[in-house]
């Protein structure tokens, strides 16, 4: 693979660093396209969306285009499948590629057969001369070349883009054989004379284990029948068994035989739950300022007749996957074979490479299908349990489950976070300044990042690397704590300000639209704050402030589809039996450069809070597949519900307590509302990512329907009904 380097010309998305064609087609003899790309399905259906855009520009069947699942071996090294990225970056590459590719089919044609390029038309993977059928694309593939760079657009083909050679939407391929319980997840892979494994953790990353208690233990769970091991490399410590009922029963037996002996030192290290937010504010912080305030900022301040100011709380999320995180490994000699189900599977190659001292080439990381979690889960790190034990089972082939207690112990955890909005009001009741702080930790440890290995067990072992400290990706990419906390608004005086704190006592990292989920149902329920005081709609407010015709539009759209204007007069006639109705919006553009996204969401409020209804209106740039972006946007929204209404981590000062469905609630199928998506493509603008643009504004639109409920502002999230008790009595002791 040729290095960009400056003096290279600019190719669109991931061609830029990927910049053969061969690393991204292969054409078979049976006229079959062979669809390679580094993004990696977690249920988003991006292969699927890969494959209608390849079927698009090449004037192919869909069913003759195949997306080969991502490996270390073969595919383009596209960094992480996050960010909302991968239409925009591998969307535009394999675009990019497939026009280059058609052009220099099409090229080759004309010469063999002696017509001009320009009469040849291509339908169906099948080039046409008038009314001659010239040949396929299987005929000509072994004649076409097509190891080279991907040219420029300008020095390649700006052919426009051709029709599916059907009106209907493709069917995603996957969904049924998903339906019907196929074995298509890497949980279901059997290899030859694979062992099974299973972890036994700390308490916590910074307990100690009693060695003399430890020894007698482990001889006991070493004499069950099936166990083939019992190991131990400092607090790295895994069973492997011949059945993963044994691997499971000994790993069982030899937590409750540590725990029994008393075997673990376990100091109080973690956060003060009851005081969480405090706990954040008083710890060490690395302060960036976002956005600086400008010249006017004294005037502003000066000109303010009326100051406005609230904090916003979210405590720390768990993943939760549905699916504990699995992986397999194989050593052969030198070289380590593994399969994962990891989001980045270069950068999880890297850090394996790091762990265990040997070359990334080495290392061969096939990703297989797992439990979605948009975001850094456990998949990374169950991986370096299985080739940590695969290491020390000889030649065979190690299979590692995680308990659902790892799962919801030991992923990382989306960090909590504390935002102060500060505004003032000029004497026309305009904002004359506006002020966005934030105290939270960095959001993201994968791996591939750092020196060291980012991978759990490496951390717990004799000789361990060492534990990192969250970081924040650079603004230039969307920022991590501070992402989206600089508003979308037009704004006379702005300055935001993030305080990044400098301590991890449990391990925190990317959760899905990290820090926007937060920084917009403060920003946006801020913005409500502000139209009670002037006395002005929330809508007609935010569209005074807003100067983009594509974020106006997906407002004004929401709007309409919500019956907005008449929601004063629904509340005022409501006399449902499950509460208080109410109606709130709100608007982000994901990191300030990705999908514009308004919500609208309907509530009734009685005991608790019931999400009745959900209007998303989106503007993603160029539609290619609507049904997976409605599903994409649709999920987010009600994943974010479930962050907004129930989901916080449960723990005490030595171990985490969240660790099953019971202690850590998620929103059920009963409680899941009728949403209605609708999607702006106006035909004029490029492909935006959707996976996360939904999750801040569903999340304000709640808190402000709850106040348009109530009269009462919930500005901690989850919205429990204590958290709602807390915040009625906190406005009876104001007034």
């Amino acid at each position: 693979m040729t290095s960009p380097t400056v003096t290279q010309p600019k190719l669109p998305g991931s061609l830029q660093t990927n910049r053969r064609l061969t690393q991204w087609l292969k054409f078979l003899p049976s006229g079959r396209l062979q669809l390679y790309s580094g993004k990696v399905e977690i249920g988003q259906g991006i292969l699927h969306a890969l494959v209608q855009i390849a079927a698009q520009e090449l004037a192919l069947p869909i069913h003759a285009v195949e997306a080969v699942s991502a490996s270390t071996a073969f595919s383009p090294n596209e960094a992480v499948t996050s960010g909302s990225l991968s239409i925009q970056d591998s969307g535009a590459a394999v675009r990019h590629v497939c026009r280059q590719a058609r052009a220099l089919f099409v090229a080759r044609v004309a010469e063999k057969f002696g017509v001009l390029a320009s009469d040849i038309e291509v339908l169906n993977g099948v080039f046409k001369h008038g009314s001659r059928t010239l040949c396929g694309y299987g005929d000509m593939c072994v004649l076409v070349n097509l190891d080279e760079e991907a040219l420029p657009l300008s020095e390649s083909t700006s052919a426009p883009s051709f029709a599916l050679t059907s009106t209907r939407p493709a069917p995603r391929p996957d969904l049924l054989r998903k339906f019907l319980g196929h074995a298509d997840f890497i949980q279901d892979i059997q290899l030859p004379s694979m062992l099974h494994g299973r972890m036994v953790r700390p308490p916590n990353l910074h307990a100690t284990l009693n060695d003399d208690a430890w020894v007698q233990v482990a001889q006991r769970t070493q004499a069950m029948p099936g166990v083939q091991g019992v190991y131990r490399d400092g607090l790295q410590i895994g069973v492997l068994a011949d059945s993963e009922p044994t691997a499971t029963q000994a790993a069982d037996q030899l937590m409750a035989d540590l725990d029994l002996a008393q075997a673990w030192n376990t100091p109080a290290v973690l956060p003060d739950a009851e005081h969480l937010q405090d706990w954040l504010r008083q710890s060490p912080l690395q302060t960036t300022t976002v956005h600086a305030a400008n010249a006017a900022w004294p005037d502003a301040q000066a000109s303010a007749v009326q100051m406005l100011q609230a904090d916003y709380n979210r405590g720390y999320v768990q993943h939760a996957s549905m699916s504990p995180s699995c992986a397999l490994a194989h050593w052969q000699g030198d070289a380590l074979m593994v399969w994962s189900h990891s989001q980045g599977i270069f950068n999880l190659r890297r850090d394996l490479a790091l762990a265990f001292a040997c070359t990334p080439e080495q290392v061969t990381v096939q990703h297989v299908q797992g439990a979605g979690c948009y975001g850094h889960n456990g998949a990374d790190d169950v991986a370096f349990d299985a080739a940590w034990l695969a290491r020390l089972a000889g030649h065979q082939p190690v299979r590692v489950l995680w308990s659902r207690h790892d799962e919801m112990a030991w992923s990382p955890l989306g960090p909590a976070m504390s935002v102060r909005l500060q505004a003032g009001l000029d004497a026309q009741q305009r904002i004359s300044f506006w002020h966005h702080t934030v105290w939270s930790q960095g959001h993201g440890t994968r791996p591939g990042r750092n020196a060291t290995p980012a991978l759990l067990g490496s951390w717990l072992t004799a000789q361990p690397f060492p534990i990192l400290m969250a970081e924040n990706v650079a603004m230039a990419v969307g920022g991590g704590s501070e992402r989206n906390a600089v508003p979308p608004y037009a704004l006379p005086a702005l300055e935001v300000v993030n305080h990044r704190v400098m301590d991890m006592p449990m391990r925190v990292s990317a959760l899905r639209a990290l820090g926007a989920h937060v920084n917009v149902f403060a920003a946006e329920s801020f913005m409500d704050e502000v139209a009670m005081a002037v006395g002005q709609d929330p809508l007609v407010l935010r569209l005074s402030y807003l100067h983009d015709p594509r974020a106006c539009a997906v407002l004004q759209q929401a709007g309409a589809l919500s019956n907005w204007s008449q929601r004063d007069a629904v509340k005022n006639t409501s006399t449902s039996s499950d509460g208080e109705w109410g109606q709130g919006l709100a608007f982000a553009r994901y990191k300030n450069t990705g999908a514009y996204c308004a919500v609208v969401a309907e509530v009734e409020v009685a005991e608790r809070v019931r999400l009745k209804r959900l209007v998303v209106v989106a503007d993603i740039g160029h539609v290619v597949d609507a049904d997976g972006a409605i599903n994409q946007l649709e999920g987010g929204a009600i994943q974010a519900a479930s962050w907004t209404l129930l989901e916080a981590a449960k723990f005490d000062r030595q171990h985490m307590l969240s660790v099953d469905w019971d202690s850590y609630p998620i929103l059920r199928f009963e409680d899941v509302p009728e949403v209605e998506v609708s999607l702006i493509d106006t035909g004029e603008h490029a492909s935006l990512g959707a996976g996360e643009a939904s999750l801040g504004p569903c999340a304000a639109a709640i808190g402000n329907a709850v106040f348009h409920a109530l009269g009462v502002r919930v500005r901690d999230m989850p919205m429990t009904p204590e958290q709602i008790v807390k915040a009625i009595d906190l406005a009876d002791d104001k007034t």
